[in-house]
């Protein structure tokens, strides 16, 4: 139970720190938010490839540290602040490209 806690530590500080960086370019748009979710699916395939699905090594990187790093909860903020501004071009877009994304990422590493 604490690698997991000390997994999500990291990972949230991580997500954390690109959300920042991210931010400094003032785009309109939530790139910070599809980049970790993205990057995060495609990092827990490789944690289950490596380390299966049922050990320490996966709770502490695939249920701590990957499950503090990514963000279902803001990625669903951020579509229904898109809803509230009628911006249904960029919520469609976002949708496809996080859950697309997502999934590519994930293929790619155990495809």
């Amino acid at each position: 139970m604490i690698n997991v806690g000390l997994g999500s530590a990291i990972g949230a500080v991580v997500r954390y720190l690109v959300t920042t960086w991210w931010k400094r370019s003032q785009i309109d748009w939530p790139f910070a938010t599809l980049f970790i979710n993205v990057t995060g699916a495609g990092l827990l395939g490789l944690v289950i490839r490596h380390f299966g699905s049922a050990n320490g090594q996966y709770l502490f990187w695939g249920v701590g540290v990957m499950g503090g790093y990514t963000t279902f909860s803001t990625l669903n903020t951020e579509l229904v602040a898109m809803f509230d501004e009628h911006a249904y071009g960029k919520l469609l877009s976002y949708l496809v490209l996080t859950y697309g994304g997502g999934l590519l990422a994930v293929w790619l590493i155990l495809g």
